[in-house]
Parts: C-alpha cells; sequence; structure tokens
C-alpha cells in the first residue's frame, strides 16, 4: 500500500533540472506491482536527465532513476508476490515510466528481476546499470568466443561506473584486465579492482587502421577516437564491446580489423536487453563474477543531494559508482 504522499527526485519539463518533491499517491505511474524502493543509483543518464542537459526523458513529468532494488509490497501478477526482493535496471525507467528516485515505485512485471541468491539489495544497486552493462559485455564478449588465452582485456574510460566494475568483474572472472583512464592518480584505485596495468589515453593516440596486436579484446566506454584504436590493436579472433559514446558517436575506422584479423565489434545495449538475457547475467553477477564491491562505491546520497552529486559526474570527479539510499 503506497502512502498517501511520497518523497521523490522528479523532472518536470525538457531542458529543466528535476527537484524533490511530495507526491500523491495517484501521482505515480501505472503497473501491478508496487515496490518499496530501498536503493538506486547514479549513472550518466541520470544525471544528463535530472540536470536537463541530455534528451534522455521521452515524456514529462517523470521520476528520475533508471535503477532500483527494494520489495514488493503489492502485486497482481502471479510472477510476483508481496515480500519479494527485486531489482530494475532500465527498461523505459526514467525515460518512458517513473523511475527509481522515489520511495515507491509502479512497474510492470517485465520490468523487475528477482534479487538472485548471493546479493543484498545495496550491492545489487552498486552493480546496478553500470555493472549489469559490465556482465551484459562480457557475456557477450564470451558468447563470441573470448577466453583469457587470446590476452588482456582493455578497457577504456575505467575510472567511471562501468568502466571500474567492468574492470572488477573481468578481473574477477579470470581475465588479465589493463585499464585506460584520463585520471592518472586513479591508478591505485584501479590496481585495487583488479588491473595489472594502468595507462593513459595517449598510448591509444593513432589513426593507423592496424597496429600492433596487443589487446585478446576489450570493453569501450568512452567512443571517439579510442574504439577505433582499440580494435586497430586486437588479435585475430578477439572481440571489443562497445557500451558508451561520452567522447563521440563517429566511428573513424576501416574495415581492416576486421576482414585482416577476424575482430569482431560488439554492440551492449543495457536498457532494451530481453528479460532472459537480463537474468542470466545477474545470476553471473551474484556468483562466479561478482567482484567485491564496497571498494566501488564513491559515496552515498539521499534524494536531497542528487543536483550535487549529478555535477560531480558530469564535471568528472565522481570515481566509481554513486549509490542512492531512498
Amino acid at each position: 500500500m503506497i502512502p498517501a504522499t511520497i518523497r521523490a527526485f522528479r523532472i518536470e519539463a525538457p531542458d529543466q533540472p528535476g527537484h524533490r518533491v511530495e507526491l500523491a499517491a495517484e501521482q505515480l505511474g501505472k503497473g501491478p506491482i508496487v515496490v518499496r524502493v530501498a536503493y538506486s543509483s547514479v549513472n550518466y543518464k541520470d544525471a544528463l536527465a535530472g540536470t536537463g542537459r541530455g534528451k534522455i526523458l521521452r515524456r514529462f513529468p517523470l521520476v528520475g532513476g533508471i535503477d532500483l532494488s527494494g520489495h514488493v509490497v503489492e502485486s497482481h501478477d502471479p510472477r510476483f508476490r508481496e515480500g519479494d526482493a527485486v531489482l530494475a535496471t532500465g527498461t523505459g525507467l526514467s525515460e518512458t515510466r517513473d523511475g527509481g528516485y522515489a520511495e515507491y515505485a509502479r512497474l510492470e512485471p517485465d520490468n523487475l528481476v528477482p534479487l538472485p541468491a548471493g546479493l543484498d539489495l545495496r550491492e545489487a544497486m552498486i552493480l546496478g546499470t553500470a555493472g549489469f552493462t559490465a556482465g551484459l559485455a562480457l557475456l557477450r564478449l564470451e558468447a563470441n568466443g573470448q577466453r583469457p588465452s587470446l590476452g588482456p582485456l582493455l578497457v577504456t574510460g575505467a575510472s567511471g561506473g562501468v568502466g571500474s566494475l567492468a574492470v572488477a568483474v573481468f578481473s574477477r572472472a579470470g581475465y588479465e584486465v589493463h585499464a585506460v583512464s584520463g585520471k592518472p592518480e586513479q591508478a591505485a584505485f584501479l590496481r585495487q579492482l583488479g588491473a595489472t596495468q594502468v595507462m593513459g589515453r595517449d598510448l591509444l593516440d593513432s589513426v593507423r587502421p592496424l597496429e600492433s596486436a596487443i589487446f585478446g579484446g576489450g570493453l569501450d566506454t568512452v567512443g571517439g577516437s579510442l574504439l577505433p584504436a582499440l580494435l586497430a590493436r586486437t588479435v585475430p579472433y578477439g572481440s571489443v564491446a562497445s557500451a558508451g559514446l561520452v567522447a563521440g558517436a563517429d566511428l573513424a575506422t576501416s574495415v581492416m580489423p576486421f576482414i585482416i584479423r577476424g575482430v569482431s565489434l560488439l554492440g551492449v545495449a543495457s536498457a532494451g536487453c530481453p528479460r532472459e538475457l537480463r537474468e542470466r547475467v545477474w545470476a553471473r553477477l551474484a556468483t562466479d563474477w561478482k567482484p567485491s564491491l564496497e571498494q566501488v562505491v564513491d559515496r552515498s546520497v539521499g534524494l536531497d543531494e542528487l543536483p550535487e552529486a549529478f555535477e560531480r559526474l558530469l564535471a568528472g570527479r565522481a570515481v566509481g559508482r554513486t549509490l542512492v539510499v531512498v
């Protein structure tokens, strides 16, 4: 049962920052399942949406937050019962329907994944969309034949949310991991997560379509010039996953890595991932891919502190993950 009023962080109009409000229960979106939200997280898309600097929302107004974890308090679907621990990432949250920055959320059954054994609600949101994206990337890489014997996996944007969790998850899964970061002061942090080498972006300064093949593959979370540079340095039949575009959406490369070395470029689309695939990724993140999570947490914030957390992330001052305690 939803109380008469709830605390939420709501985005009212395009190009306008969101703010903390008191919502009447009937103002929440529709859905047969009511979740009392315990935790959420701050992702790059959340910061763009919450500051009004990115066209993330497709309708207004909406509660922000593309992630949430909590307990079911009301269900009109046989797949979920009162008291079930659940999580949700992507699936239209804070894009087409109210998201996780509220004390309660109304959701469709297909938005939800049962919390897998091995994770608690807090750990699920330390991972959140960032950890899920890293796990989905690894699932796609391994489905395409990636294995540790091909060589180290390179992670770009390694000090960010997706990048830092990719370093931790890939290392936990048995890969040697090399990290690229524009923040040299974070080298110790990245080694603590499992990176065996930490390097600056200048390592990938190159416009040649093929370079010496030194990486088994990797995950690019940045885009721009880093993705073609990684492709040019990937060994024959290695794979590279693409999951970001903060440095640019254009791909200035040639077909040579693909037709000379058989390199594969794999897309990682976490928001629209089918539920069956979601459950497979979360099951691995809760077991053999689960890294030590506390060292990934940059800070914890409440709903009132979200604007400052957004600015910190967009200014490049955040390292790792920001947990939202709802």
